[in-house]
């Protein structure tokens, strides 16, 4: 394996259509095809005005995600924070945590130490 690898988002298949949330968002993880062995990776772009009906927490991956365009809100546990381009935001293991896009959408690329089957899923969690 060279050591180093090169591969465009873009490039990588977008896994959203999948899970059926090709109407939601896009969601790409590179990880396999950068042929990385210890960091996750994900650019995530969710579609203007969408709140991703679902939210997550892991039990030993921090991530920090930065926003790459657009704005929107985040909930992390009980709280919602205004997120905008260029903001970084670590989040800590058990914190659960679900996206809301603004009107331009929002574009995050997601990244943190990988750890197989780590974490769950919560669908409807944020509700008004």
């Amino acid at each position: 394996m060279p050591d180093y690898t090169i591969k465009n988002l873009m490039d990588v298949k977008d896994g959203a259509p999948g899970f059926g949330l090709g109407d939601i968002q896009e969601a790409r993880f590179p990880a396999k095809d950068l042929d990385a062995q210890q960091v996750g990776l994900s650019f995530q772009r969710i579609k203007p005005g969408v709140r991703v009906p679902f939210a997550h927490h892991h039990d030993e991956a921090e991530e920090v995600y930065v926003v790459l365009a657009g704005s929107g809100r985040v909930k992390l546990d009980d709280e919602i924070v205004e997120i905008t381009a260029l903001d970084a935001l670590r989040v800590a293991p058990p914190v659960m945590r679900a996206f809301e896009a603004g009107p331009d959408g929002l574009d995050l690329l997601v990244f943190g130490q990988h750890h197989e089957k780590d974490g769950e899923i919560v669908q409807g969690w944020w509700s008004d």
